[in-house]
């Protein structure tokens, strides 16, 4: 995938791709921090549809319009999951940052048609099979052993010591994965790292990591099987490898961890800093749904998805779309869409968000629903057991992770009075 001889230089527009003048590069501090008003310029300037500069100079699509993002994810035989389509493969580095997300492997994520409906039926089952009220019994427990790690010192930082951790463990114990090892750790930061990158940070090295432990993770429960979502996935009748299953399940874990972190974090800060919801915080319970639900519109943990790839020449709100060309839905965007909030305000009136995308891609049922247990049970019992629980600085300090693709908090310092637990 490195450059070929005779391709024009990285961050130069090629032939026939949407890169032009008026490009926009995503990323930058204004996207970081106020993506909503990036989204309205974008709207402003190309509509629905906007041409727009990836890492590198990479040209791509940013699909701004809540029906145009709909669009996409429901006609697949249009725009298609298979990267390998791209036509800027041969310019694309070895070490380009994006590689993680948009390297093809032979996994559910990139699957299509039959192929893509067998393996997403595996997931399905397995994550079927997942008790609910089980899950949040155990959600609860890990909630309790982190609350009483910092609970005695009135204060904490709760995107590194709770919001980030309780997730992960969560979804490794629906996988089967034992909990507390060094091992276990370890894969619980690689998955953020190959997600959510920070400065220093290598995701291509942490990724390939990733995939290595949940291999071995596979082979083990091929010997010994056990109630949990990879043995139900090695149990079905539809016969997926050990190698298939692996790869699936980096998308499974993956898709839990990271993005629900983000969603405990949004909605503790929504529930801290908002005078609608601050009368109704002490006691957790009363505004805690409300919350989750509004954040899944303004602050969704996944504000942008790459992506799908153009299979033939095609018309996208009002732009010619070639094919190969990159699709990145952008789902925060969609969710604020003016035509479908044309007061400028949104609300937490329904669930008719994009926050899990559409279509035959869509996060698999029941994900969503886990994904609500553990962020609900997060949330709530944090503040049942610190009822008096405040911010430690002013809102106006708290800063969003320098990702294009996560909305997460860079961290939540809060306060409260010591208890002994």
């Amino acid at each position: 995938m490195s450059d070929s001889t005779g391709s024009p230089p990285v961050g130069a527009p090629a032939s026939g791709c949407p890169a032009h003048a008026s490009a926009v590069r995503l990323g930058g501090l204004e996207y970081q921090q106020t993506p909503a008003q990036l989204y309205r310029t974008l709207r402003q300037e190309h509509g629905a549809v906007a041409p727009v500069l990836l890492d590198g100079g990479i040209p791509a699509w940013f699909v701004l319009g809540y029906p145009e993002v709909c669009y996409v994810t429901s006609h697949d035989e249009l725009f298609a999951r298979d990267s390998r389509r791209w036509n800027q493969w041969p310019r694309i580095p070895d070490d380009w940052p994006l590689l993680p997300f948009v390297g093809y492997q032979p996994s559910v994520l990139f699957a299509e048609g039959p192929e893509h409906q067998r393996r997403a039926g595996v997931i399905t089952q397995a994550l079927e099979g997942v008790d609910q009220f089980e899950l949040a019994r155990e959600c609860q427990s890990i909630a309790e052993q982190l609350i009483a790690t910092f609970a005695g010192s009135g204060q904490a930082e709760l995107m590194s010591m709770y919001a980030h951790v309780l997730p992960a463990r969560g979804v490794l114990w629906m996988c089967g994965v034992e909990q507390g090892s060094a091992d276990t750790e370890q894969l619980v930061d690689d998955l953020r790292i190959s997600l959510d990158a920070g400065e220093g940070d290598d995701p291509v090295a942490a990724f390939v990591r990733v995939g290595e432990r949940l291999a071995r993770l596979v082979k083990e429960k091929r010997e010994r099987p056990g109630p949990d979502v990879v043995s139900r996935m090695l149990l079905h009748p539809a016969g997926l490898g050990d190698e298939e299953i692996a790869q699936d399940l980096i998308s499974v874990i993956a898709a839990a961890q990271q993005p629900t972190a983000n969603w405990i974090c949004n909605t503790l800060r929504l529930l801290l800093t908002d005078e609608r919801f601050a009368v109704n915080v002490s006691g957790g319970r009363v505004s805690v749904g409300d919350a989750l639900n509004e954040v899944l519109w303004l602050d969704t943990p996944m504000q942008a998805f790459i992506g799908r790839w153009a299979v033939r020449d095609t018309q996208l709100g009002g732009r010619l779309i070639r094919e190969g060309d990159c699709l990145v839905l952008g789902l925060a965007a969609a969710n604020t869409d003016p035509q479908i909030w044309p007061e400028a305000h949104v609300g937490q009136e329904n669930s008719a968000h994009l926050s899990f995308s559409s279509g035959e891609h869509r996060c698999p049922y029941p994900a969503p629903l886990l994904a609500d247990v553990m962020a609900r049970t997060a949330v709530e019992t944090l503040l049942e057991h610190l009822p008096d629980l405040v911010l430690a600085v002013d809102a106006k300090e708290l800063t969003w992770r320098p990702s294009i693709w996560m909305r997460g908090l860079t961290s939540l310092p809060v306060r409260f009075t010591p208890s002994a637990r």
